[in-house]
């Protein structure tokens, strides 16, 4: 049985690493590795695959940014090139970025099963466009793994038959899971002379606080009045880089002594950021459901969030882009006792070797 699964941006490189890895040990799927090139720089993706003990992609696309129709355009030509060559069994797909969706439209065209891995998700906000991806992705889905229940009541509410989805759990926190030990032994923040719970990270790159400038301007003068009290990690997304130079802001951030701007670091050294932090500010999806793994307090700066287990189980909360708001908020929180984190069900290490087990009685 050959299973091509697909890799654009590195969010996806911890989703397919344990899946790939699960795929190889329970026998007679030859599992190959597809790379859109949507995030293509050695810091958003070389260095990922190198930690993640990733093979080199099998196919490389090539493909690099633009539009959402001119990258979303390009994959979809590249990729049908190689769904014929490689003619596979099931196609893999992971997540709600550009590539999931033009590669999950390729295989329903030329007629090739398709599951999505983190499926169900559902933020009920259309002008994001994950959203969109994840809606139609999961619309033309054979099979649909999902990470939480909120996403098995979203599919039975559109309508999607009971025997297409598995309630299998979160392949992001098989990673988490597997590398944790691997984080505690980094030795970033000595470099940066931080101490443990007295920090807050940063990660910020959605269009909807970035893009437009009077957002953008709301969470720098948000990380200002924060860095008052608390150092202010941050390892800085290329696009939101060039935004904030764009704006002025870069300039201000670089300028005050406790805000620490980086450059994109690898997962290993980003989970031991995110497991010594005080308190993580985000919008990221995946942090979330990492912060609540780790206990760690998280604030997304998004007035939705697609992931709810990480606000009913978790240490997540969500907050609106309101500068004074977010420094209240962190100040509480920075404070407050940790309660021990409640795990969602099935977030347990394992969900990619139920992935595998399902995969594997399709042949």
């Amino acid at each position: 049985m050959k299973v091509l699964s697909v890799v654009g941006a590195r969010p996806n490189f911890m989703k397919i690493a344990p899946v790939h890895q699960a795929l190889l040990e329970v026998g007679g799927i030859n599992s190959r590795i597809v790379h859109t090139g949507q995030h293509y720089d050695e810091k958003m993706s070389d260095i990922f695959f190198r930690q993640l003990g990733l093979p080199e992609p099998h196919v490389y696309l090539d493909v690099h940014s633009g539009s959402h129709a001119e990258q979303t355009g390009r994959v979809m030509m590249a990729f049908e090139r190689v769904v014929w060559a490689e003619e596979p069994d099931l196609i893999i797909v992971v997540g709600d970025v550009n590539s999931t969706l033009a590669c999950g439209l390729v295989a329903a065209k030329l007629h090739v099963p398709l599951a999505h891995v983190e499926a169900g998700l559902r933020s009920h906000d259309r002008r994001m466009p994950e959203e969109i991806n994840r809606m139609v992705t999961d619309r033309i889905s054979d099979h649909l793994f999902v990470t939480e229940q909120s996403g098995i009541q979203h599919l039975k509410a559109e309508g999607v038959p009971d025997e297409r989805v598995h309630f299998v759990g979160n392949v992001m926190i098989d990673t988490l899971l597997r590398f944790r030990d691997q984080a505690a032994r980094s030795d970033l923040r000595n470099q940066y002379s931080l101490c443990q719970g007295s920090y807050v990270l940063v990660t910020m790159h959605r269009p909807s606080n970035v893009d437009i400038p009077e957002h953008l301007e709301a969470v720098v003068k948000a990380l200002e009045l924060v860095a008052q009290d608390h150092p202010v990690v941050f390892p800085v997304h290329p696009r939101t880089r060039k935004y904030l130079a764009q704006g002025g802001g870069l300039g201000r951030l670089e300028r005050h002594q406790s805000i620490f701007l980086m450059e994109p670091v690898g997962y290993v050294e980003f989970v031991h950021l995110m497991e010594g932090a005080g308190l993580v500010m985000t919008d990221s999806g995946g942090v979330q459901e990492e912060t609540t793994v780790l206990g760690v307090p998280c604030l997304t700066v998004r007035p939705h969030t697609e992931r709810p287990v990480t606000v009913d189980h978790g240490t997540n909360e969500l907050i609106e882009r309101d500068p004074q708001a977010i420094h209240a908020r962190v100040r509480e929180r920075m404070t407050a006792p940790r309660s021990n984190p409640v795990m969602p069900p099935l977030w347990d290490g394992r969900a990619s070797h139920r992935i595998a087990r399902i995969v594997a009685g399709l042949s």
